[in-house]
């Protein structure tokens, strides 16, 4: 049981850091949530656009959308509130 734990301490630690790393950097908007489009205009959006949409948050400054692209790739994604133009992590 032990060497099991020892095995896959790395492996947990890979994703615990992963996990940390994930937002890196990202500022969508300083503009107030009173400014906000609606969530759910986005989630139109985004279907319209080939997109499956699985889950959408809202950060301090984005919308955070997980979802698989027109393609087909799991994406996790940060889009602008209010004007809906997708942010790169810096």
């Amino acid at each position: 049981m032990t060497s099991t734990i020892v095995k896959l301490a790395p492996l947990v630690l890979a994703f615990a850091v992963n996990g940390a790393w994930a937002h890196g950097d990202v500022k969508c908007t300083t503009r107030p949530k009173a400014e906000w489009k609606p969530h759910t205009e986005l989630h139109e959006k985004l279907t319209k656009e080939g997109w499956v949409v699985r889950r959408m948050e809202a950060t301090a400054s984005c919308y955070e959308v997980y979802a698989k692209d027109p393609q087909g790739k799991r994406i996790e994604a940060f889009f602008d509130p209010v004007t809906f133009a997708r942010v790169e992590e810096k």
